[in-house]
């Protein structure tokens, strides 16, 4: 009788340690189906800008290994200049300031969106201006990019950045006249507001100014640290 009620008692804890185990199993492939589910429901334009970030980001990394594989900088007193240190301020605050953009869109405050996006497009140019003052003061220094292979990874670095900048500068000054453009009309105004593309645009736009900043952030902090 004893036996019987073991075994009756050994019967039922595996058969909820099966349930147990099946229900980590559901919730497992769930996740892993929700997962799936987002990719699908991505817009393929997002999944491009996704998959061009990693690109990049791979080619800074090959980079900064092959700069570090010359043995770092040309000269051994060598210090970064100035300049790549305010535009590195400068890239920063425009972070901040693309940040309000999605949000600005959302509460329909055209006025204010255009004027943010002006802002970010004008502290982008400056940031560009302020890389080449930085390339002046590296040339006065003596390191050019036709010399030492580790000066011409320096200035590749810098103008390869500067190029997929520019890009999302183009862009964003197409979005800065659009605002601008559409702020005028009531209608303009309201098919804009209701446009999920416009949406979508803004808020890629933002993810790739912030990648391109915190790339260039990262990119100074391990020169700066190999100086």
């Amino acid at each position: 009788m004893q036996q019987a009620e073991e075994q009756c008692l050994l019967s039922e804890h595996r058969k909820k340690e099966h349930r147990m185990n099946q229900d980590k199993k559901n919730q497992v492939n769930h996740k892993q189906r929700s997962g799936f589910k987002r990719i699908d429901r991505m817009h393929p334009i997002r999944m491009l800008l996704y998959l061009s970030m990693v690109g990049i980001g791979v080619l800074f990394f090959v980079l900064v290994v092959a700069f570090a594989r010359t043995g770092g900088f040309p000269q051994a007193q060598f210090e970064l200049p100035k300049f790549f240190s305010v535009s590195t301020v400068i890239l920063l605050f425009s972070s901040y300031t693309i940040s309000r953009v999605p949000r600005l869109y959302k509460q329909e405050k055209l006025k204010k969106l255009a004027r943010y996006l002006g802002i970010t497009l004008t502290l982008g140019l400056l940031f560009i201006g302020a890389q080449f003052i930085g390339w002046n003061e590296m040339s006065r220094s003596g390191v050019y990019f036709s010399g030492k292979s580790s000066g011409t990874y320096l200035y590749l670095i810098s103008a390869l950045h500067i190029l997929h900048l520019a890009g999302g500068i183009i862009f964003l000054s197409f979005m800065v006249f659009k605002t601008m453009y559409v702020n005028s009309d009531a209608v303009r105004s309201l098919v804009f507001i209701r446009d999920p593309f416009r949406r979508l645009q803004l808020t890629m736009l933002r993810s790739y100014w912030h990648f391109l900043d915190f790339l260039w952030l990262g990119l100074y902090l391990v020169l700066l640290f190999m100086s």
